[in-house]
């Protein structure tokens, strides 16, 4: 079983950065195609996909809402993947989660996923 935890979400005016973090622990091994999503939930709305790394090879994909503006990227030593997203605006507003799974499942569903976090608060304010 694999735990995740993210950490650095938080209050940023609109147009400004920030850092997510998602620490893996546990069970987990990079060599067995273990993905990492992003989604993330907005007050009244469905859980949304953002982006997903590829542990072994650092393979990217993006939702519409992660396009352009945000990056994910690992750091295998620390297994720890990270979200940083630029240029925020108030409708980036939610709840952000990291989730893990291992492939080939279809990545922008959440129910492919194996373990998730607790979610981390990011709000943008206008």
């Amino acid at each position: 079983q694999v735990q995740l935890t993210e950490s650095g979400g938080g209050l940023v005016q609109s147009g400004g950065s920030l850092r997510l973090s998602c620490a893996a622990s546990g069970s987990f091994d990079i060599n067995h195609d273990w993905l990492t999503g992003w989604f993330r939930r907005a007050p009244g709305k469905e859980r949304k996909f953002v982006a997903m790394i590829k542990w072994s090879t650092g393979a990217t994909h993006y939702g519409d809402s992660g396009k352009g503006r945000f990056t994910t990227s690992r750091d295998n030593a620390r297994n720890t993947v990270y979200l940083q997203m630029n240029d925020l605006k108030p409708e980036d507003t939610a709840v952000y989660y990291c989730a893990a799974g291992r492939a080939p499942f279809t990545i922008i569903e959440a129910a492919g996923y194996e373990s998730w976090g607790p979610g981390t608060q990011v709000t943008v304010s206008s």
